[in-house]
């Protein structure tokens, strides 16, 4: 039907009848652009909430991450200058006690957790560090096994279980059989398997269980992660440098083998 038909049937209508279907249809015009102004305002609402919601769940992912790792890079200090170390707190001395490797003037003190991915990744650094600063480093390693990762305190445990059995060379050797082998986050080595990583490495398998069983190690790794707190340490991994001048300084994090060059040619250089 064309227009003009359309002109001439409303014309023929009665002024009663003719206003009404005129409301009538004004009224659905506006329900039909007050429908699609209220979709408008639902959807823009909907991004709004789903982006809120995006964000809220980016930052407890990057809140977990700081806590397990609370400087994978170097933060920025006043004047734009990168700010590697931090002044360290209470440290308690090395001691015969210490699983040490290497020697030299600078001190490397590594507060690690066996299920730390981070700690897994700066493990190798560290190897790496010890090869190219050979007679310049001793490397230290003690217990900071965090609580969200279910396995890190028995490993702990075991690996003082090998060092009982086998002295400091055997605790290296588990260590980084461990560091090799886990997955990491939590639960990346079964805790059945501990007995057969110690056999591996020549340690007596029942002597092993029966020690890790007893829980005896406990108190001892426990208590290196308090003195690693009093140091200055709040995730893994944690590393106390002391030069040989005394002064003693903290690196939060897992930094990369350039950026620890770094840190200890102007160590070496105090």
């Amino acid at each position: 039907m064309c227009v003009n038909e359309l002109k001439k049937s409303f014309n023929q209508l009665s002024p009663t009848t003719g206003f009404l279907v005129g409301f009538i249809g004004a009224v659905l015009i506006l329900c039909t652009i007050g429908f699609f102004v209220l979709l408008g305002f639902i959807m823009k609402g909907k991004i709004n909430l789903e982006s809120g919601s995006l964000a809220s769940n980016n930052n407890a992912a990057n809140n977990a991450i700081k806590a397990a790792n609370p400087a994978t890079a170097p933060t920025a200090a006043q004047g734009g200058k990168n700010q590697l170390t931090e002044p360290a707190g209470t440290v308690v001395p090395i001691s015969s006690r210490d699983h040490v490797r290497g020697s030299g003037e600078l001190t490397l003190i590594e507060y690690s957790d066996f299920e730390c991915p981070y700690c897994k990744n700066f493990h190798e650094t560290m190897k790496q560090v010890m090869e190219e600063y050979k007679g310049k480093i001793k490397w230290a390693y003690r217990h900071y096994p965090l609580n969200f990762h279910a396995n890190a305190q028995k490993e702990a445990e075991a690996s003082e279980c090998a060092y009982e059995l086998g002295g400091h060379e055997k605790f290296w050797s588990f260590a980084d059989k461990i560091y090799e082998r886990t997955t990491s986050n939590g639960a990346g080595f079964a805790l059945a398997d501990l007995p057969k990583l110690a056999g591996e490495i020549g340690l007596n398998k029942a002597s092993f269980t029966n020690c890790l069983d007893s829980g005896k190690n406990k108190d001892f790794v426990s208590q290196q992660l308090k003195d690693g707190s009093a140091a200055g340490v709040s995730g893994t991994p944690g590393t106390i440098l002391i030069d040989a001048k005394g002064n003693k300084e903290i690196i939060k994090g897992a930094y990369p083998i350039d950026l620890m060059k770094q840190i200890i040619d102007a160590a070496l250089k105090r």
